[in-house]
């Protein structure tokens, strides 16, 4: 009998005794109806009355499956995502939902698809951040009546079609053939101003032209060839047409 009475007692105990960790919190219910929320450290119950359900306040991340998203230049794409949320209110999340974690990750998953459903695919790979901020914008005010905190959304990767890679990369290669062939222009522009500016000097001193002359004599020289190109002022050309003209 005393044996029957001591395991009545302890089962009596483990009924009312609860321990809860510091990251968890007792929302307490009494004969069904919401008495508070509890938490932590020791607390004890009713026996038999007070139902007692956990609920977790350490961040929890939500992996957000692919998702297959139809951008607004009509572009096929898979997506998937990461959403960092916390419960803020152990009461709500408990009561006023039937399950949070299932809610909030179907709640992600709808807004991601209709979020990048309405921008391009330039948009979604260059302005991420821009869209981050949005998703988690939209999915904390549809959480928050649950007493969920969303603090971040990521959109992890996206996916692209072959084809869409194969016209990316040529849409990069003419850009990238693009840019030399300016590059290459503005250096003739450069290069044309420069031997402008080269010819004005020339043409004030003659002189220099026989400078010039010389110095190329001097780096043909240098070379190891077998033709020498000996340049030959114009003037010397113009002294033979005078006489030729004087016979005449």
């Amino acid at each position: 009998m005393i044996w029957f009475l001591i395991i009545i007692a302890i089962i009596i105990l483990s009924a009312a005794i609860k321990v809860l960790r510091e990251y968890e919190r007792g929302v307490i219910f009494r004969l069904g109806r919401l008495v508070g929320v509890k938490g932590p450290g020791l607390i004890i119950l009713i026996p038999f009355i007070d139902k007692m359900v956990k609920v977790s306040l350490r961040t929890i991340v939500l992996d957000v499956p692919p998702q297959d998203v139809i951008t607004k230049d009509n572009v096929s794409v898979k997506v998937n995502a990461v959403v960092y949320f916390r419960v803020m209110d152990p009461a709500k999340a408990v009561v006023e939902v039937e399950n949070y974690l299932m809610a909030t990750s179907q709640i992600a998953q709808t807004t991601l698809r209709s979020v990048l459903g309405e921008v391009e695919l330039d948009e979604l790979l260059s302005h991420r951040e821009k869209l981050n901020q949005r998703l988690q914008k939209i999915i904390d005010e549809q959480t928050d009546p649950w007493g969920v905190k969303v603090s971040a959304v990521e959109v992890k990767h996206v996916d692209l079609p072959q084809e869409m890679q194969r016209a990316m990369a040529r849409q990069a290669e003419a850009e990238r053939e693009r840019r030399a062939k300016i590059i290459a222009a503005e250096g003739e522009l450069q290069a044309s101003e420069k031997l402008a500016k080269a010819a004005e000097v020339l043409a004030q001193n003659p002189i220099t032209i026989q400078l010039r002359y010389l110095q190329t004599l001097t780096e043909i020289s240098a070379e190891n060839t077998s033709t020498v190109v000996f340049p030959i002022p114009i003037e010397f050309f113009q002294l033979f047409q005078r006489k030729e003209g004087e016979s005449k």
